[in-house]
C-alpha cells in the first residue's frame, strides 16, 4: 500500500507531537519523524508543514547562532498548537478505532 496519501493527511499531528516533545529546527523534526517511523516523509513536507502551522499560528520560531554553518531556525509549540494537537490527537484515535473495527475480518471476531 502507498502510504504518501496516508501520510499527507496526518503530518500536521505527527509534526505537532514531534515539536511537543523538544523544540527543533527543520531537519531536526525530519530526522525524528523518520527515527519514529515515517521514513517516507519528504523534506519539502516537513519544511512546508512547519511554515503553514507558524503562520497559522500553532507555533512560535526563533533563531539559534550555529558555529557551524548558518543560523538554525527552531520551531516551539505554543498553546494554540497544544489545542490542535489535543484535537487532532482525539480524531486520530476515533478514526484509527473506526478503521480497526472496518477491517477486523468476520473470523477474528
Amino acid at each position: 500500500m502507498d502510504t504518501t496519501q496516508l501520510l499527507k493527511g496526518v503530518l500536521d499531528v505527527a509534526v505537532l507531537a514531534v515539536v511537543a516533545e523538544e523544540d527543533g529546527y527543520g531537519y531536526d523534526v525530519l530526522r525524528r519523524l523518520r527515527a519514529g517511523g515515517l521514513e517516507q516523509v519528504g523534506d519539502a513536507s516537513v519544511y512546508g508543514t512547519l511554515r503553514r502551522l507558524y503562520s497559522s499560528g500553532a507555533l512560535t520560531s526563533y533563531v539559534v547562532p550555529s558555529d557551524e554553518g548558518p543560523h538554525r531556525k527552531y520551531y516551539g509549540i505554543n498553546a494554540q498548537g497544544r489545542a490542535m494537537l489535543e484535537a487532532q490527537r482525539k480524531d486520530w484515535f476515533e478514526f484509527a478505532g473506526t478503521m480497526a473495527r472496518l477491517l477486523e475480518t468476520e473470523t477474528a471476531r
